[in-house]
């Protein structure tokens, strides 16, 4: 079951991007759920729809709203902006 409220990062393994915010999002305690767009195929569909069929990853999406390849600066603003930073 998907949680549509739950903050998710749509990247890949070997990305060192994705991989920089999910260990950021650990190390706040912060929950979310990474989707790997090569191996998840609704997750790289989800991403292709916010960028015209483009794959742009790390997306990262909560609710209706989304960054794209954002540094800790923007993602730490995302999160507060969402009261998702406690």
């Amino acid at each position: 079951m998907a949680e549509s409220n739950k903050l998710k990062i749509f990247g890949t393994g070997w990305c060192p991007k994705s991989a920089i915010l999910a260990n950021h999002l650990q190390a706040e305690w912060i929950d979310f759920e990474f989707l790997n767009v090569e191996t998840d195929a609704q997750a790289e569909q989800t991403v292709r729809n916010l960028y015209q069929g483009e794959l742009k990853f790390p997306t990262v999406m909560f609710e209706e709203k989304h960054l794209k390849n954002p540094t800790i600066l923007e993602l730490n603003k995302f999160l507060k902006e969402n009261n998702i930073d406690e």
